[in-house]
């Protein structure tokens, strides 16, 4: 099929798919004219990819993936994987909580901006605007 083809089967744009194709986690056969020709198999494979990245890997962590799969990468070490990427998420999730936290702390302290200070240097600048 050619990329177009196989973009409105995904639902992926074209030049996703070509990036895809130089990342080497799809291949497609060419005509003579230049046209990419994608087997079935790259529908199934850019779903995957898709599903990979709504996971939250990267398209470097996804290569390494399909060639492990493709390897025959064991349940054991897929669950190792899928494991390592979960610690990372709960690490970004920890220091989130710990930013959020941090910014829920300055905005009791005081009003951000300053404008609790009747001299604040914005309600000046307004004042003088109007005249």
């Amino acid at each position: 099929m050619r990329i177009g083809e196989l973009a409105e089967r995904t639902g992926v744009s074209c030049d996703a798919l070509r990036l895809y194709e130089r990342q080497g986690l799809i291949q497609a056969d060419r005509w003579p004219n230049g046209y990419r020709d994608f087997s079935d198999e790259a529908e199934v494979l850019v779903r995957l990819i898709r599903q990979a990245q709504g996971l939250g890997f990267s398209l470097a962590e996804i290569g390494g993936l399909l060639r492990g799969l493709s390897g025959g990468l064991s349940s054991d070490q897929v669950a190792e994987v899928l494991t390592a990427k979960l610690a990372e998420i709960d690490g970004r999730i920890s220091a989130l909580t710990d930013l959020r936290a941090l910014l829920a702390a300055r905005l009791a302290d005081a009003c951000p901006l300053g404008l609790d200070r009747p001299r604040a240097p914005v309600l000046r600048r307004r004042r003088t605007l109007r005249g």
